[in-house]
């Protein structure tokens, strides 16, 4: 086994992968075997026709697909393990260029390679002052989310429908004087203002009577997902058959007493404002550290090949459906709801992929330049943490840690130092 490497343009390079005749050979035999039970050949039981024989009627090239597909994934993969100086970070372009009974087999690898980084700087760096002050207004917001979490629905009969009112209607849409599909709904839930009519329709019902038809006039938009409906004007025949209202809890001690351990609602807004300026800092520890990655990653150079990006993207789409998935709904079912394809999904996923890329890429360099090491301590407090988060013991998961994957627990604990380090010496500036 050999290997060649042609550096391209954008940090991309050709990787030539040559297998020796006799792999070649050993692999047509694998793919003999494999397939000697479904090929007959006159005079022969089915499995024992001998492979020189196969080769003979049906030439050599029957065996070329499957050999080519057991040689082609370990012959990568021991290539680039053994050559840790090329950093791939790319799916492989694969494409044979030589593949013939008797000579060695050659395949090209067309591959991104990890970009190097010109730093810029990353100590003392200055951005813009991040807002940790909790309001009153902040505290009344979320005793008021509180309220309306502890509110109870009652039915109204007195009154006509008002913005936030809960209602249930029948409605029948005419364009042009004649229904249309989908235009049509009896005992329909709607929240007035919630949105979910096109636009003007919540608004025009605000004033309607319970059992009273009204008239809607709308336009749909020009952007409306039915063709023969984009920018029409059309006409609703609404009638409201039940209003209801939330009823929010009076703010006082009781109130305080059955959402709280406090029994004063002063004590209650003592506890929210506290708990807001908790997650206020955390927030702003966040949004801080973010400002100084971006601020390093506009001041440094890198080269990021497209095709470092496209995996990336891809990863995050796995990622993506994974949690789609726990949720009980597939990739499939998602673009269904949203409108989009697997290439737009993927087009969406690259921004993110490339700023993730980039972050990272700048933290391995500040991580490199300040030559931070992982203590066996440190290492050992990690996989504790981890333990804990994934609820067994720490020995045990200890365990079954691979060397890789040990690599990529000191890696990631390098890069939080570095994420600390900048973030230490960065300052923030009035705006």
């Amino acid at each position: 086994m050999s290997l060649q490497v042609e550096k391209l343009e954008h940090n991309m390079a050709k990787l030539t992968i040559e297998a020796s005749a006799e792999e070649f050979d050993k692999a047509m035999t694998a793919a003999y075997k494999k397939n000697r039970n479904k090929m007959s050949v006159p005079g022969f039981r089915k499995g024992k026709v001998p492979q020189q024989m196969i080769e003979k009627m049906y030439g050599p090239e029957v065996f070329y697909e499957d050999a080519a597909n057991a040689i082609i994934p370990d012959a990568y993969e021991k290539e680039i393990s053994e050559h840790k100086e090329i950093e791939v970070v790319s799916q492989p372009k694969i494409e044979v260029t030589q593949c013939e009974k008797g000579k060695p087999f050659i395949f090209t690898a067309e591959v991104a390679l990890k970009p190097t980084v010109e730093l810029g700087k990353y100590k003392g760096v200055k951005i813009d002052k991040i807002d940790r002050e909790v309001t009153d207004e902040d505290v009344d917001k979320e005793i008021e989310k509180e309220r309306e979490a502890n509110a109870r629905t009652i039915s109204v009969e007195d009154r006509p429908v008002k913005d936030k009112d809960m209602t249930i209607i029948d409605f029948e849409g005419f364009v042009d004087g004649e229904t249309f599909e989908g235009g049509k709904g009896e005992n329909y839930p709607l929240t007035i203002g919630s949105g979910a009519f096109i636009p003007g329709f919540e608004d025009q019902l605000i004033g309607a009577k319970i059992g009273e038809e009204t008239e809607v006039k709308v336009t749909f938009p020009e952007d409306y997902q039915a063709e023969n409906l984009k920018g029409k004007d059309a006409v609703f025949k609404v009638t409201v058959h039940e209003i209801k209202e939330k009823e929010l809890p009076e703010l006082d001690d009781e109130f305080a007493s059955e959402v709280s351990e406090f029994d004063t609602l002063d004590e209650y807004k003592e506890d929210v404002k506290k708990k807001l300026t908790e997650k206020k800092e955390a927030d702003a520890k966040t949004k801080k550290e973010d400002a100084v990655i971006e601020a390093i990653v506009n001041d440094s150079k890198m080269d990021i090949p497209d095709a470092m990006i496209d995996t990336h993207a891809r990863q995050m789409a796995q990622d993506y459906a994974g949690r789609l998935q726990q949720q009980g709904l597939s990739l499939e079912q998602y673009f269904q709801f949203t409108g989009m394809d697997m290439d737009k999904f993927l087009e969406q996923m690259k921004p993110g992929a490339k700023k993730r890329i980039e972050s990272r890429l700048v933290l391995e360099a500040v991580a490199a330049e300040e030559k931070f090491e992982i203590s066996d301590e440190e290492y050992e407090h990690e996989l504790e943490r981890m333990a804990e988060m994934y609820q067994m013991e720490a020995g045990k998961l200890k365990e079954i840690v691979s060397d890789y994957e040990k690599e990529q627990i000191i890696e990631d604990l390098k890069m939080q130092k570095a994420v600390d380090f900048v973030t230490d010496n960065a300052a923030e500036k009035k705006k």
